[in-house]
């Protein structure tokens, strides 16, 4: 059985001091996937550290200080690390590190954000065009050592309408953009399965909240982190930990977990 968790923790030091650490002592994963960390090996907070007694943690920061990071909770060591997706523009930007572990590789993503119109946008559009050539080719690799795999991050795109609250308002906006969720369809048409989607049919599970207004408190929220695996893992189990309460989130984001069987 393979359980893996992604959670966008919205910096590392700051949600260590209001609840990642408890979350982290009830998770039943065998892999945790964290997105923008914002933090180097050095910056790590002791309480973070202290508290990854029986995990093994896999660090790939920014290059740029306090910027993205992501990193793989593993309970198992893994035999190897292939850190970013090829792309000589995004070798140090924190956004990419994959593991193989016993039958499994397992990949945390954090995609650009992107801005419709901007240059933001064109630099996402090029990490997706590299990021779709990288993925078929690690799915490749991972079948001829005998692994399934498990890509798991902060996608920044909400791939139909049933994951975005309002998504008639967001028809312009980078994230919900035509191409994107083609992007994103494309993935599912070339044999990734949605671990979430599989087994919920929407409006939501959404994963993403803003903090401003009431978007928490009303569930105007974004379906936007997501577990992708492939065809020989079988989604058995998929939730999104919600914070009971606005004022007990320690992330924008919530934690998404899926548990995998085999077919």
């Amino acid at each position: 059985m393979t359980v893996v968790s992604s959670v966008n923790v919205n910096g590392v030091r700051a949600a260590s001091g209001k609840g990642l650490l408890e979350w982290l002592a009830t998770s039943g994963a065998t892999a945790i996937c964290l997105q923008e960390t914002r933090a180097r090996p050095a910056d790590l907070p002791t309480a973070f550290t202290s508290a990854l007694a029986g995990w093994h943690l896999t660090l790939e920061p920014a290059e740029a200080p306090g910027r993205s990071g992501v990193a793989v909770l593993s309970r198992d060591e893994p035999t190897a690390v292939r850190r970013g997706i090829g792309a000589p523009e995004f070798e140090r930007s924190g956004r990419y590190v994959e593991v193989d572990l016993p039958g499994v590789t397992v990949a945390s993503l954090y995609l650009p954000k992107g801005e419709a119109g901007t240059p933001r946008q064109e630099e996402k559009d090029r990490f997706l065009a590299a990021l779709a050539q990288h993925l078929a080719e690690a799915r490749e690799k991972a079948a001829a050592g005998g692994r399934e795999m498990v890509v798991a991050g902060d996608f920044n795109i909400a791939p139909a309408e049933a994951d975005i609250r309002n998504w008639k308002g967001n028809l312009a906006h980078s994230g919900f953009l035509p191409h994107e969720r083609a992007w994103f369809a494309g993935l599912c048409d070339s044999g990734w399965t949605d671990g979430v989607r599989a087994l919920h049919e929407g409006p939501g599970p959404y994963t993403w909240w803003s903090y401003r207004g009431r978007a928490f408190d009303n569930d105007a929220g974004w379906r936007i982190d997501h577990v992708l695996a492939t065809a020989g893992l079988r989604p058995e189990h998929a939730g999104v930990e919600r914070a009971a309460a606005y004022d007990r989130r320690w992330s924008d984001h919530a934690p998404v977990t899926v548990r995998f069987g085999r077919p």
